[in-house]
């Protein structure tokens, strides 16, 4: 396969964005996207969207979007793989360009959370329908038995967990796309409502509309635009357990680390290679678990790394330098091309003040559901 490369990032700002529509927003952050790689076409679109129709009445939107972006004739798809759609649209357009089939590619990712619908309902379909849905449980508390279990497993404490709010707040504050750019305390954290126990409210991503996308390339085109180099060095996906109660470990999340041990193979690279990371936060447990499958530390011991700051800015290994799903927000379709776009940005050198100095390969891991799909990109900046 050929070698692949991103030559263009753009965003919408995240949050509850009560006057654009779901096109609006998508055809921003594509708008954006082309204009930051200085292309004026491409030659295919894919876009991650987990729940459009529910969310907003809205399907066939590869379509309705590609029109809508004035790129009619190009053959456009709709990803969905829940929460990890957007990430999948990425790994599909990643492919697309790999086997020559196109030389520019747009992935993009979308969702509209806040126009109405039953989110709880929306979110709780990419779980599993006859053995949790049904049974009245949703995702907070299906996190909040992962969370309970790696505390009873590992003694994993309340601090800890609110420790992982308290540094992505830190980093979103930097973050001008941000939803919440603020800080909060730990003490806030686990006084803050309780949602499903050990759960409170902070420790939970919130409800976002938002679109991103990027401009995937060959290398010819990557090497005209005059734009730095950054290259996909391997995309992996895994899926693996749906359901909690099928797992022999309620603590561990299998389709992470079946993922990432091909991405690690296949790059040839190693935990400890990596210079920043975006993992998908979507609860506080989520993170810490994360980084145990992802090898940043040994299992069970997340909880005293985020503690000891190893992951924070300026940490060993930092992670969320966005400010995560936590505080950057979670628009469920458009966040894993968000998380790509940071880690662009930090090996372009363009993140400002949350850069990672010397940052010359990122890793971005994005999930779905309560981690029966996952999909993690290794990207490299070249010179």
């Amino acid at each position: 396969m050929r070698d692949v490369y991103i030559v263009g990032v753009g965003m919408t700002k995240f949050g509850e964005l009560w006057d654009k529509s779901l096109r609006d927003l998508f055809v921003e952050a594509a708008l954006k996207a082309m204009e930051n790689a200085g292309v004026d076409h491409i030659d295919s679109m894919y876009v991650g969207a987990m729940s459009p129709g529910l969310f907003v009445a809205q399907e066939h939107i590869s379509a309705l979007l590609a029109d809508y972006l004035g790129n009619n004739c190009i053959p456009a798809a709709h990803v969905e793989s829940a929460c990890a759609s957007g990430g999948i649209a990425v790994r599909q357009g990643f492919f697309e360009v790999a086997s020559g089939a196109s030389e520019i590619v747009l992935a993009g990712g979308v969702e509209k959370m806040n126009d109405g619908a039953d989110v709880t309902f929306a979110l709780a379909t990419a779980s599993d329908q006859e053995y949790e849905a049904f049974h009245g449980v949703t995702f907070p508390g299906l996190y909040a038995m992962i969370a309970r279990a790696h505390m009873e497993k590992y003694g994993t404490t309340r601090e800890q967990l609110a420790e992982v709010a308290v540094k992505n707040h830190e980093h979103g504050l930097m973050n001008p796309n941000a939803q919440f750019r603020m800080a909060i305390k730990r003490e806030a954290v686990m006084k803050s409502t309780m949602v499903a126990d050990p759960l409170g409210l902070l420790d939970c991503s919130p409800v976002t509309d938002g679109a991103a996308a990027v401009i995937i390339c060959s290398e010819e085109v990557a090497k005209k635009s005059g734009k730095p180099l950054v290259k996909i060095r391997t995309s992996a996906q895994a899926t693996a357990f749906a359901t909690l109660h099928a797992r022999k470990d309620l603590a561990s999340i299998p389709s992470v680390a079946c993922a990432a041990q091909t991405a690690y193979k296949d790059s040839g690279l190693k935990p400890e290679d990596i210079d920043v990371m975006e993992i998908h936060d979507c609860f506080t447990i989520a993170e810490l678990v994360v980084t145990e499958e992802l090898g940043i530390c040994e299992r069970g011991k997340s909880g005293a790394a985020v503690e000891s700051g190893m992951t924070r800015l300026g940490g060993k290994i930092p992670v969320n330098t966005s400010g995560g799903l936590k505080s950057k927000g979670h628009p469920v379709g458009a966040t894993g091309v968000a998380q790509i776009i940071e880690i662009v940005e930090q090996l372009r050198g363009e993140a400002g003040e949350r850069q990672v100095e010397g940052a010359r390969l990122g890793l971005a891991q994005n999930m779905g559901g309560s981690g029966g799909s996952c999909v993690i990109h290794i990207l490299e900046g070249q010179s």
